[in-house]
């Protein structure tokens, strides 16, 4: 009964001082608006002002505190580390004039037509090569480009420090560009193939475009090659969702809001695409710009950057595999190479026919035109195999 009475009374208690706060309040405005009507309307006018300036001031605040804290927050979660300014919205830094050379070369290439123009013989294929010295498998190359003049053009990016050229009567006499030192998972690496890129595209009868290093050999003869790219109405440019961590483990947040999680790709670097896309990708600096900010070792900027733009501006396009095999079956950051001891017919038949993939809506067994890594000891096999391999 006591404990009944006694929460009775306190009930009531707490009742008492919230109407005794209540008449407080009211008397208060009561009182304040007596007071302003006594005053002058000017006076009133500048109490109401300096209030609602009071309280936008204070809400302000309270706004540009919470985004503070927001920023704070997000960098504590992402471990943000890196104050470099923002590409999109800061002032480009100064160029220099080997840096302007390569902004001029791809405005002009950017401003090239999107539709190959076709000469006598038809649309050509560009062959870009993406080298450090010279091309140790030319030889086996001169076999495959031999009788074909007119249908292919070649672009050759080298270290800047050789300077050796092959003979007058090689197909890669004269065909290097303009180069700048290349550095293996920078973005110097993707410099250099926007480099090749812009050079070919200048060429308006340039239709499809190969990437190629100096260890990719042609697994077929150029007829074959020719008719499969040029007949293709997509592009062939690896692009994937890689849940581990050497896929979306590599993606940063702070890519974010031009590039989110859902949009990133792993794919090989070793590409073919069509007109369309390869000026899709000289004309592209927001993307280009983020990726050169926030792709850095450990990820590798030329194995993210083409995958995840073509998935963003194009996938329509993409047939989302390569033409170009590399054997990853022995782990490791690099794939396997091959030497003089490996190459035989059966070896090269397992590549060439071994695969299952969908060509123009229809399954095929010929998937793969290229394949690399192979030493310079494999030329005089591969040059023995030349006939079988590419019917001369």
């Amino acid at each position: 009964m006591s404990r009944i009475l006694k929460n009775y009374f306190v009930a009531k208690t707490n009742q008492y001082n919230k109407i005794m706060k209540k008449q407080k309040v009211t008397a208060f405005v009561k009182e304040l608006n007596v007071r302003m009507m006594k005053e002058p309307i000017a006076l009133r006018y500048i109490h109401i002002l300096g209030t609602v300036v009071f309280f936008s001031s204070v809400s302000s605040l309270v706004i540009l505190l919470a985004l503070y804290l927001n920023q704070r927050l997000q960098t504590s979660l992402f471990l943000v580390d890196d104050l470099s300014p923002n590409p999109l919205t800061s002032p480009p830094p100064h160029s220099s004039g080997s840096d302007m050379a390569d902004e001029e070369l791809m405005t002009r290439a950017s401003m090239a037509p999107r539709g190959a123009v076709m000469n006598e013989a038809g649309p050509k294929v560009a062959f870009m090569f993406l080298t450090r010295w010279d091309l140790p498998l030319s030889p086996l190359w001169e076999s495959f480009f031999q009788g074909h003049e007119g249908f292919y053009s070649i672009y050759i990016h080298t270290s800047p420090e050789f300077t050796g050229e092959p003979p007058e009567s090689s197909v890669f006499y004269k065909k290097k560009i303009p180069s700048k030192t290349v550095e293996w998972g920078r973005s110097s690496m993707m410099d250099a193939e926007r480099r090749l890129l812009s050079h070919a595209l200048q060429e308006p009868s340039n239709a499809r475009f190969v990437l190629l290093s100096e260890t990719c050999i042609p697994l077929f003869n150029f007829t074959t090659v020719y008719a499969y790219l040029t007949r293709s109405t997509r592009s062939f440019l690896g692009s994937f969702d890689d849940p581990r961590p050497m896929g979306r483990g590599r993606y940063s947040p702070k890519m974010l809001p031009h590039v989110s999680l859902s949009d990133w790709r792993k794919g090989n670097q070793w590409f073919e695409i069509s007109r369309r896309v390869a000026a899709g990708i000289v004309s592209d600096h927001r993307y280009y710009a983020v990726f050169k900010d926030h792709c850095r070792p450990p990820c590798y900027i030329d194995e993210h950057y083409l995958p995840t733009l073509v998935n963003k501006i194009c996938p329509e396009m993409n047939s989302n595999r390569t033409v170009t095999w590399v054997d990853w079956s022995r782990g490791g950051s690099h794939p396997g190479r091959f030497v003089r001891k490996d190459i035989r017919v059966e070896f090269l038949d397992r590549i060439r026919f071994g695969s299952n993939c969908s060509y123009e809506g229809e399954v095929t067994n010929v998937c793969f035109l290229f394949a690399r890594k192979f030493h310079v000891s494999t030329l005089e096999p591969l040059m023995k195999l030349a006939p079988y391999l590419y019917g001369i």
